[in-house]
């Protein structure tokens, strides 16, 4: 694959998603109003099961993660070493000593690919389950799987979102990663949660009434007034209108003691709250393991910036995954940010683990592809880049078998070797942990049935024994 000739942007950057707009999260009156319209959904069984899905933006580094190749050439293999796990056969990178020491609760999947190597491409294919229509660009045209496990939940009554996602700020916007949900309407898409966790002044905006107000409940005019306002703030659009029957269910929702209690992380141990770290992806990941806690059937969190906000960034260290040689310094970037992503994600584990959660909760760690084997350079700087023909992730919970290696890759990390796989067959495996039939079809804007999910067999190694 050729160096590119200019820096990649990844995934749209902050400033520039500022620049250009796009649509945040709905307030919450034209989030219940829009379900209340949208039709039916087939009827699916519902288990009393989630999902946490940590979105990695920009294509993870397999070789420099989870598929190192000691053996290959040294312009493929780069500098770091494998360390052995308390699993046999499962070797991870020296940078995360913690996975080290906890490989027997999750699995390591490295046999996935797909054909996008556009970031944009790449998340479509990736979030949707579906070849896209365009291999750019960040639009949906096939709803995101948050979307539809949002649609076939629908009639849940569970006091806060069925389908939540935490992202940095000013990237909150449902295009910024393909989290549109297409045809199946705004209704689905995910209600988002902007900035750090861990800031003092962090709070969820669009509960933001339910502690301002909380004490004046009785007063209904001056609590309805109020919301208006916020609405004003939040929802733009002019096609939806007052009604109270949907302003009393929002006002229900955001004055839900559930909803309040599952994003107010000082109820938290504060040791534990440390152990995760004090930073934005370990705040959002035990906000994450609260919010399915409380009912919530898909949480999103993006983990992007390893730097806290405010914090000086170390020379070659990227916004996010995308560690071309133009963007850093691939080597450098890794030394800052995977012994973040070691602890945060291993504490994640082990507390869903703990709290016996991992029956009923799956968790997936990913981004949309991973990087070109061979490494490159630029200006001396060494990168690699976009490669969807071999990744890896992290998954664990839902019952399954833990301590495996699923699939391999060649000496060179190229491409799959052994029990090749696509990003449906680990969302049909998904869908079965959630009691989703992909068989099920919904109109696109044209009219014609489209199956939730077109291909993909469970992974069997996953499915609860």
């Amino acid at each position: 694959m050729d160096r590119p000739a200019s820096r990649c942007a990844g995934p749209i950057s902050r400033r520039g998603f500022l620049r250009i707009g796009g649509v945040g999260a709905l307030g919450l009156s034209d989030l219940l109003r829009n379900r209340a319209m949208a039709s039916a959904a087939k009827k699916t069984s519902e288990p009393d099961t989630a999902v946490i899905f940590v979105w990695l933006p920009g294509g993870p580094p397999h070789m420099e993660m989870y598929d190192l190749k000691p053996s290959a050439p040294a312009e493929y293999r780069g500098l770091f070493k494998p360390i052995p796990t308390v699993v046999p056969g499962l070797d991870v990178c020296e940078l995360l000593p913690r996975h080290a020491k906890v490989a027997n609760q999750f699995n390591i999947i490295r046999s996935v690919a797909h054909e996008f190597a556009d970031h944009g491409g790449g998340h479509k294919r990736f979030l949707t389950g579906r070849i896209p229509a365009t291999p750019t660009e960040f639009v949906n045209d096939a709803p995101m799987v948050g979307s539809i496990v949002s649609k076939l939940r629908e009639k849940r009554d569970i006091g806060l979102p069925n389908y939540i996602a935490g992202v940095d700020g000013g990237r909150g916007g449902v295009d910024t990663f393909s989290f549109g949900s297409a045809y199946l309407g705004p209704a689905t898409t995910p209600f988002i949660i902007e900035g750090n966790p861990n800031a003092a002044d962090f709070k969820v905006n669009n509960l933001e009434l339910a502690n301002g107000l909380r004490d004046r409940l009785d007063d209904r005019t001056r609590l309805l007034h109020a919301f208006d306002r916020m609405r004003a703030e939040v929802g733009k659009s002019n096609a939806l209108q007052a009604h109270d029957e949907f302003n009393r269910r929002a006002l229900d929702l955001l004055t839900s003691v559930r909803a309040r209690d599952a994003f107010d992380l000082s109820q938290e141990d504060p040791r534990l709250r440390d152990r995760y770290g004090r930073h934005p992806w370990g705040q959002r990941a035990i906000l994450a393991r609260r919010l399915v806690e409380a009912g919530c059937s898909f949480v999103t969190m993006v983990m992007e910036n390893p730097v806290e906000p405010g914090k000086t960034v170390p020379p070659g260290v990227i916004y996010n995954w995308d560690s071309h040689a133009v963007n850093g310094h691939i080597f450098d970037d890794a030394r800052c940010r995977l012994p973040i992503y070691d602890q945060v994600i291993t504490t994640l584990v082990e507390d869903l683990t703990e709290r016996g959660l991992t029956k009923r909760v799956m968790l997936v760690v990913t981004g949309e592809f991973g990087r070109t084997p061979r490494i490159s350079y630029d200006k001396g700087r060494p990168g690699r880049d976009h490669w969807p023909s071999a990744m890896s992730m992290l998954v664990c919970g839902g019952g399954m078998r833990t301590g495996q290696v699923i699939g391999s890759t060649n000496a060179k990390g190229e491409n799959p070797k052994d029990r090749p796989l696509s990003p449906n067959d680990l969302w049909a495996t998904v869908y079965r942990h959630l009691g989703i039939d992909p068989e099920i079809t919904f109109p696109d804007l044209s009219g014609r049935p489209m199956p939730i999910l077109p291909f993909g067999t469970p992974i069997n190694e996953l499915l609860p024994a």
